[in-house]
């Protein structure tokens, strides 16, 4: 115990006994709480006395030391126990790790089990997918197999026919020589062998492709040609008027009518083909004031509407003071313009006198004429004025000039010219006949719409392959010795089938593009019943060479020869994917061959992907010739047949340069010659496109000495060196660095556009730019190879061209990016005054995308309008190929598209952009419809639907347009209720509307008939789809196919221009072309006049028995036959048959031909006994031509059978029903539609007998045909060996006595 002593004060240094380091007192703030007992007896006691005992305090110390002892032991107990539960934890921790491992263990093994089982799904799915690929491979095997079969097949029955018209023919020659006396050494009497002689005749190979020249299939049309041997190749053979009054097809079927029509194009002037409106404006000081006045108000509108209407629009001008430099310039641009406009008043200057006499004298059906005279009383008319009137006045022979007579102010003149201009424009160069362009083009787009369903086209591409064709066939060749390459193409071709794509090779600028050219025009004389279909492929990148639309146009250009192109899909891959099967199906149909050209086939982005049908075997009467460069010819082309373009040769190098020289009036010395032979010897310097640009080099009036061009040109090696040259001394030859500026300018920028660049967007990119300096450059640059104008653009004559310019001016494309912007600016510029033309659409979003700028092109193509266009025109793969590149899919795409919508609906309010917006959301419902997402094409088609409801009329036509493409949707959806009742409604409207004849009701009586076929509900189906073809029949009859009829009207006018000559055999034969044109736009009255002028002319040159009058004759009667006018038709149907008789020989198809249509006219006045006989002898003809198991043949005995069926001969109907099913399906096939029909006609046979099971059965199969055939949805596109209206059948106009019940 201590004592009290022993206590510290705090902060005390205390001492450790035992060694340790000393520390420091402290308060350690401890309560105690004392015994009770202690502090009482405290109390009690008192102070304590010092010297007192301790015993007190020893007590306390014993106390604390019990309580100590007490606390030691409760901290042992609690040490102990802690240490117990520490060493429970332990274990519990040594068991949970032991858990933890074999948990650990147990997930290693699931992981290696999951792996093993993902490895075994990757190998299932691979061995799925390449059991899918073997499935896909041997389907398309098995589709090879069977048209290898079919091709086989029918080789062998076309050699047959062959051998059959061989021997005809020869039996034909002999009958003749031994009608002429002359001995014939028969083989039979000799005992020898040796003294046997084969004779073959001339012309007849024993080839399906018959000649030298390409002929047809022996059907109807190429006996004709076989036969003839007085007449050349004419417009007559073709399809036309092969057979039928004028055509193997009649105005019920108009898309084949305009599609061969339009077959066969002549060379005519370009303001008739040209995709620009050029207004040559003529004037004098003294007219100064109208001009401006027009140019500044007027001349924007008529540029706002040519644009809107999908053209350009550029006045044409060349002031006074500068006209006499630019001579040439003005010959070239009057024989360009559409409308040539004169302004006068009362004196004249030369250059006024110069063109007026060229415009208005020399050629006034050239072009449409106005003429604006300011008259004034104080104020006579000049003599030379005078007379220039007199002789304008003299040369209008056919009352063409419009005549604008004023004396007012100079606005109100501005404001007659115009009016006139107007008038003109929309009349007689766009072929509207309305005054109101837009309704106008809004009519026209809907009824393009209507008639070829949702198959959307670009009129602008179809427009620059007529003028690449146009161009190359204008195109001198003569020099180039192409005749060889022809017949060699011509002998290729005539190989029998089955026939690999034929390849022309040959070096750049060889002239593969002017042979093609040149083959096809002659082949299309010389083989009218082929239809051609070619392709002029671009540059790279361009709109002509994207392999989708190259594809669809080619599928278009073959659809159109038959009834419906409604079942063409939109779908980028499946219009690859499907071509070759439409091309199978309709070269079934066709009567005549296929040949399909595609030029420079190896600039197509991905050509051997996207051209893999090449391949596959095609159908026996289809052939593919395909143009490549040689050095970039694919290896797996190569071993295709090839004709090979060889250089020139040293006399045709002559040729081409003396040609040259007399064109510019020049000739070369002996010491020049000598130069330029010696160096036109390698195989670079000696291709066609070098030595014509090395000829017009040398020729032509530069700064540059004759002497000095020579010498400049002979150090280039090659054509793309000479092109360089060519820019240089062009660039040299320009009178100010302005202009050389502006030329460098214009040429960098079409190099760096899409498709090229307009003149007038030209001028408006150079503001200070003149009109007639810019037509000095391009007419410059022109001559030299380097650009030409096609589809109304500036564009490159040749790739190598291009190439020149992009390595002589932007530094190999380094440059490229600052002229693109120049572009986008101008382009967006247009966009953002809501001015969205199909330039826009087409430049824009293309340049945004070689930019590489995501975020603009995806502003661009959110522009409704932009989209719109590019869908309208049939641009679907690019469109979406610009989302793709943008990284967008379809869903997020639409999603955007409904957004973008849905903030232009707030800024609508009036009703034109009410309707606008409708428009806008019916086409983005087309759209997803088309991109396969129908549920989300539903809402936009609502929504459209409920504005047109809304803003219009519930029962506006626009509303049934609407219900349609809805319904089309539900269809899709297999919802047939929901279709049916949307496809009545649209119904109903259009007939409230239009009336009950009306095309729009053709289209919803289709669309109930398709949709009820789809139902199995053929007796429905069938009463709405004869209905829908009677009013299809009689629309064409009113007013036709109004792309057609455009294009119709643009022919017509292409043909008058060429019968202004002497009386000619050609002329009488494009007389007799004009009267069908006019005949299939209704204007009988016009017709008439043509077809009776094309039988005189024919009757003065030919004599009257010649067999093109007897084609005339037949026109004629088949007009008086549409306007009942019976007897005269068949009195001229008599005098043809009389011509053909004496003419032609017994057995001669067009014998036949008028045979039917006479016999025709006989049954339908009744007069069914002398019609017998007809029908029976065109039978006979057929057979002896054709052979007993042709489908002539069999459409005769049908022919024949009806007649006996009408005459209730129903015996000797029934054999003739039956031999014509077993011809059909033997040549044919068992599911063609002409078994269909021939099964429908024995149907109803057996009912009128009483066999009422065999009859049932009969149709149900007939049906059967009919249904497998979606593709052609009227049904009535003319069979592979004879015309619609050639086989009465119960689908034809008109009903008869044996039809169903």
């Amino acid at each position: 115990m201590g004592t009290a002593s022993s206590l510290v004060s705090p902060g005390e240094v205390i001492e450790d006994g035992y060694g340790g380091e000393g520390g420091e007192a402290c308060e350690i703030p401890v309560e105690v709480k004392p015994k009770a007992r202690l502090l009482r007896s405290s109390f009690r006691r008192g102070p304590r006395v010092i010297g007192a005992s301790f015993k007190s305090t020893g007590s306390v110390d014993l106390e604390y030391a019990a309580e100590y002892e007490r606390l030691r032991k409760e901290y042992e107990i609690f040490r102990v126990s802690k240490n117990n539960e520490i060493a429970s934890m332990q274990k519990k921790e040594a068991k949970l790790d032991e858990e933890n491992k074999r948990l650990r263990a147990e997930l290693q093994a699931l992981q290696k089990t999951y792996q093993k089982i993902l490895r075994e799904k990757e190998s299932a799915l691979e061995t799925k997918y390449q059991a899918m690929e073997r499935a896909a491979t041997f389907e398309h095997d098995r589709d090879k197999v069977k048209r290898q079969f079919k091709i086989f097949r029918e080789t062998k029955e076309k050699e047959i026919q062959d051998l059959l018209r061989a021997k005809r023919d020869l039996e034909a020659k002999l009958q003749q020589l031994q009608a002429q006396g002359i001995q014939v050494y028969d083989p039979n009497d000799s005992d020898s062998d040796d003294n046997q002689t084969t004779v073959t005749a001339a012309g007849t190979q024993c080839e399906y492709w018959t000649g030298g020249v390409l002929g047809s299939e022996p059907s109807m049309g190429s006996m004709m040609q076989l036969q003839q041997t007085f007449r050349g190749p004419e417009f007559a053979h073709s399809l036309i008027d092969v057979e039928g009054p004028f055509a193997n097809v009649s105005r019920d079927d108009w898309d084949a009518a305009v599609a061969s029509l339009l077959q066969v194009s002549p060379h005519v002037p370009q303001a008739l083909w040209s995709n620009t409106v050029r207004c040559y404006l003529i004037f004098t000081q003294e007219t100064k004031a109208e001009l401006d006045i027009f140019i500044k108000k007027h001349s924007p509108v008529l540029r706002r509407m040519c644009e809107g209407l999908g053209h350009f629009y550029l006045n044409v001008c060349f002031p006074e003071e500068g006209a006499a430099s630019y001579a040439v310039e003005r010959k070239q641009e009057l024989e360009r313009s559409s409308v040539c406009v004169l302004l006068l008043k009362s004196t004249v200057t030369s250059s006024t006198v110069e063109d007026c006499e060229e415009a208005f004298v020399k050629n006034p059906d050239g072009h449409a004429l106005v003429l604006y005279l300011r008259t004034e009383e104080d104020r006579n008319l000049t003599g030379p004025t005078r007379q220039l009137l007199e002789r304008v006045n003299a040369a209008d022979k056919a009352a063409k000039v419009k005549v604008v007579d004023h004396s007012g102010s100079a606005e109100d003149g501005a404001d007659l010219i115009y009016a006139q201009l107007e008038k003109v424009i929309k009349q007689e160069l766009l072929g509207l006949e309305g005054t109101d362009a837009d309704t106008k083009d809004s009519g026209i787009e809907e009824g393009r719409e209507e008639d070829s369903g949702d198959v959307l086209w670009d009129l602008h591409d179809e427009q620059e392959q007529i003028e690449s064709y146009q161009q190359a066939c204008s195109s001198t060749t003569s020099q180039l010795g192409f005749q060889k390459y022809i017949d060699r193409l011509n002998d290729m071709i005539a190989a029998p089938p089955p026939t690999p794509p034929l390849l022309v090779s040959g070096g750049p600028g060889s002239g593969k593009s002017l042979l093609l050219s040149k083959w096809i025009e002659l082949q299309q004389k010389q083989s009218p019943n082929t239809l051609f279909l070619y392709h002029f492929v671009g540059r790279p990148l361009s709109t002509s060479s994207e392999p989708v639309l190259i594809i669809k146009r080619l599928t278009v250009k073959l659809l159109q020869h038959f009834w419906s192109i409604s079942g063409l899909s939109m779908e980028p891959s499946k219009i690859l994917e499907e071509f070759p099967r439409w091309l199978e199906r309709l070269s079934a149909r066709h009567q005549g061959n296929i040949i399909i050209i595609i030029d420079s086939i190896d600039q197509i982005q991905q050509a051997e992907r996207h051209m893999k049908w090449l391949i596959d075997p095609l159908p026996v009467n289809v052939r593919v010739v395909v143009s490549v460069n040689v050095e970039t010819c694919p290896q797996a082309w190569r071993l295709w047949p090839t004709l090979h373009l060889d250089p020139l040769s040293p006399r045709e190098v002559r040729s081409v340069v003396n040609a040259e020289c007399q064109s510019m009036d020049l000739k070369l010395t002996k010491d020049q010659e000598k130069r330029l032979e010696r160096h036109c010897r390698s195989a670079s310097t000696c291709n066609a496109l070098y030595v014509t640009l090395l000829a017009r080099m040398i020729t032509s009036r530069t700064c540059w000495s004759q002497e000095k061009s020579m010498e400049q040109c002979l150090q280039c090696q090659d054509t793309m060196s000479l092109l360089r040259l060519v820019l240089k001394m062009t660039l040299s030859s320009l009178s100010t660095d302005r202009e050389r500026y502006i030329m460098r300018e214009i040429l960098c920028l079409v190099c760096t556009s899409h498709n090229g660049v307009s003149e007038s967007e030209v001028l408006d990119l150079f503001p200070e730019l003149e009109l007639p300096v810019l037509s000095s450059m391009l007419y410059r640059l022109n001559r030299l190879c380097i650009v030409t104008l096609r589809c109304g653009l500036i564009r490159f004559q040749h790739l190598q061209a291009w190439e020149a310019v992009r390595l002589e001016f932007l530094g190999g494309g380094s440059s490229s990016a600052t002229y693109r912007e120049k572009l986008i600016h101008y382009f967006s510029q247009q966009l953002s005054q809501d001015c969205v033309t199909w330039r826009v659409a087409d430049e824009l979003p293309w340049l945004l995308q070689q930019q590489e700028d995501r975020t603009k092109l995806q502003l661009s193509l959110l522009n409704l309008f932009v989209s719109q266009n590019l869908y309208k025109r049939g641009h679907f793969s690019e469109l979406l190929a610009y989302w793709q590149y943008v990284g967008k899919d379809k869903s997020s795409m639409a999603s955007e598209y409904f957004d973008s919508l849905k903030h232009y609906e707030k800024s609508c309010e009036s009703e034109d952009s009410m309707t606008k917006l409708a428009n806008l959301y019916e086409t983005l419902g087309r759209f997803l419809k088309d991109l396969g997402l129908p549920s989300q094409a539903v809402a936009p088609l609502q929504r459209s639907l409920e504005i047109r409801e809304t803003a219009l009329d519930p029962d506006h036509p626009s509303v049934a347009r609407s219900l349609h493409q809805l319904a089309g949707v539900y269809v899709q959806w297999k919802k047939y209720g929901n279709a049916e009742q949307l496809y009545k409604q649209a119904l109903e409207i259009s007939e409230n509307a239009y009336g009950a004849e009306h095309a729009s009701v053709a289209r919803e009586l289709e669309s109930l008939a398709m949709l009820y076929q789809k139902q199995n509900k053929y007796e429905q189906a069938e009463k709405l789809r004869k209905r829908s073809v009677k009013i299809r029949q009689k629309t064409a009859r009113q007013k036709g196919h109004m792309y057609g009829f455009t294009l119709l009207r643009r022919r017509a006018l292409q043909l008058e221009e060429l019968t202004l000559g002497k009386d000619s055999a050609d002329c009488a034969k494009t007389l007799n072309e004009l009267g069908v044109l006019y005949y299939l736009q209704n204007n009988l009255d016009a017709a008439k006049i043509f077809l009776t002028r094309s039988l005189e002319m024919r009757q003065r040159v030919l004599g009257p028995d010649h067999p093109d009058c007897a084609q005339s004759l037949n026109n004629l009667a088949a007009l008086h036959t549409e306007r009942r006018e019976y007897e005269t038709a068949e009195d001229m149907y008599e005098r043809a048959l009389d011509i053909r008789k004496k003419a032609l020989s017994p057995d001669h198809p067009s014998l036949a031909y008028t045979l039917k249509h006479l016999a025709m006219l006989y049954k339908r006045r009744g007069k069914l006994e002398k019609a017998v006989p007809l029908y029976e002898l065109s039978l006979e003809i057929r057979e002896k031509s054709f052979g007993p198991k042709h489908p002539s043949v069999a459409t005769a005995l049908v022919n024949l059978a009806v007649i006996y069926c009408q005459l209730k001969k129903h015996s000797d109907a029934l054999p003739l029903y039956e031999r014509a099913l077993k011809v059909y399906e033997d040549s044919l096939g068992r599911s063609h539609p002409r078994v269909g029909e021939t099964l429908k006609n024995l149907a109803v046979l057996s009912y009128e007998e009483g066999d009422f099971e065999k009859a049932a059965e009969l149709y149900k199969r007939a049906m059967e045909i009919k249904e497998a055939e979606p593709s052609l949805v009227c049904g009535n596109a003319p069979s592979r060996h004879s015309s619609s209206g050639d086989t009465f059948s119960l689908r034809g106009p008109a009903p008869l006595p044996h039809a169903p019940r």
